[in-house]
């Protein structure tokens, strides 16, 4: 593709050095070479136009900078680099955006299960609906391993290109607050925007909840999105009314959406569903009222597309399996084992008290809290397992460049203000072997913070690593 082309819609403020062949987007330039179009940006860490030049003597067909690097192949000079990255990868990519109804999913709790759930409804409608997130890609036959929960534009609409070309009618992406503000996702209008929650999480990049707050915001305009689904249980919601038609939905406050809960158990509830007065009786296949409002989210975003409360029913009920997502893993002299992503105070509360009403024994807890990230949730985390736990197992949880006993410290401050039944172990497999061989008849054992995850990041290192397998070994090694 010839570089004038590509750039043809963009709105840029100058092309120095002609045109170009362009074969591929790069952002690394350790990698780049002849064909290539290398962007430059300012980032959160460093700024890649100081490797231009290397880029260059690579021999790359272009580059996109906010800058001139005085180098000799054309230059894209835009005011954004991220934001052009964006827009030139869609149109890279053929816009497979403006093929798919695409539905976007952003909140800091239950974007992932939202977003399996209103697949399962899309699917069970007729269209064929590829996902995108947390737990990476997934569509027709075709499994992508995770990366980042939005990931970044040429990978993204290189994806959804494929998507599009493999018969993808529908796609269903969860949206971080981190993409929205580096705006990954600028050139998709989404077919309807979902809002699960906003709680505290992320402040090591946002600074403040309200930064926080006004990166979400920017899903539920009207250049984003066509419609908004948000929840009436969350205060944040109200924020988001304005520019869009809106669909409410919740459990305590008024709705447009809501349901009954029937009966629960630990691996889901009943519930019946009242959908803008349309009704239907399902049965949400993961436990807590929480997943009951996640099933809700879905929902009501389906019934405002147009899908009937009937099909709704039946595609909650035929959700697959969430990875990682309070998902039950074994039981283990009688006592039930859990694996979650709660990664948040709000998270853990929610799942640990989903759990306690399932629990006829003691309810113990394994968790941690990731390194290099925001450590002011980390004595409220301990304060949360503190309350909501009968014993803790506090471990380690990704700590990146940290030293984890100083993560746990952390943790231990919040937790002794309410409790003192815990101990700390600092190696996670260890401490897994700790809290399983604590279990008796009618036990729960929630083991928290990782979820689906399959490596453990230590000093740059990503280990494998994942809670599920731990967990089976530590048993099998215990009934010898």
């Amino acid at each position: 593709m010839k570089l004038t082309e590509l750039i043809a819609d963009l709105p840029y403020e100058e092309l120095r050095g002609g045109d170009a062949e362009i074969e591929t987007l790069c952002t690394d330039s350790r990698v780049s070479g002849e064909g290539d179009l290398f962007f430059c940006y300012r980032g959160t860490k460093t700024d890649s136009h100081r490797y231009a030049a290397e880029a260059a003597r690579r021999g790359v067909s272009a580059i996109v900078c906010e800058r001139d690097c005085g180098v000799p192949c054309p230059q894209v000079i835009v005011k954004d680099g991220r934001e052009a990255m964006a827009y030139l990868s869609a149109a890279f990519y053929g816009h497979p955006e403006r093929s798919l109804k695409i539905f976007g999913v952003t909140g800091t709790n239950g974007k992932t299960t939202t977003s399996y759930l209103l697949r399962s409804i899309l699917e069970e409608s007729g269209l064929k609906t590829g996902v995108v997130g947390t737990l990476g890609a997934k569509y027709g036959t075709k499994t992508v391993p995770p990366a980042l929960t939005t990931p970044d534009p040429a990978f993204l609409f290189s994806l959804l290109a494929d998507m599009r070309d493999d018969g993808m009618s529908a796609v269903v992406m969860e949206v971080s607050a981190h993409a929205l503000a580096l705006g990954k996702v600028r050139p998709i209008v989404f077919e309807g925007a979902i809002f699960t929650n906003l709680t505290q999480d992320h402040l090591d990049f946002f600074g403040t909840m309200e930064e926080y707050g006004r990166a979400k915001k920017r899903l539920f305009t009207s250049e984003a999105c066509r419609f908004a689904v948000i929840n009436s249980d969350d205060a944040f919601s109200r924020e988001l009314v304005g520019e869009v038609p809106v669909v409410s939905y919740g459990l305590e406050n008024p709705a447009d959406a809501f349901a009954v809960v029937e009966a629960e158990s630990a691996r889901g509830s009943r519930v019946l569903l009242n959908l803008s007065d349309e009704l239907c009786e399902t049965f949400v296949p993961m436990p807590g009222r929480y997943n009951v409002s996640n099933a809700l989210a879905a929902a009501a975003c389906a019934r405002r597309f147009g899908v009937t409360a009937e099909i709704i029913g039946r595609g909650i009920a035929k959700t697959e399996r969430v990875d990682g997502r309070l998902e039950w893993v074994a039981n283990f002299r009688g006592a039930d084992i859990f694996v979650d992503f709660a990664h948040t105070p709000d998270g853990l509360e929610k799942s640990l008290l989903a759990l306690r009403k399932h629990c006829k024994g003691k309810l113990v807890c394994l968790f941690g809290c990731g390194g290099n990230r925001d450590e002011g949730k980390r004595p409220k985390m301990g304060e949360t397992a503190a309350k909501y736990a009968d014993f803790a197992v506090i471990t380690s949880d990704n700590p990146r460049y940290e030293d984890p006993c100083a993560i746990i410290s952390k943790i231990e401050e919040g937790y002794r203000r309410y409790s003192k039944r815990y101990v700390t172990v600092e190696e996670r497999e260890k401490g897994t072997e700790y809290a399983v061989n604590l279990l008796s008849e009618g036990d729960i054992l929630l083991v928290a913070g990782k979820g689906g995850e399959t490596c453990q990041e230590i000093m740059g290192i990503k280990y494998l690593y994942n809670d599920k397998a731990v967990i089976e070994t530590v048993i099998g090694k215990l009934k010898e």
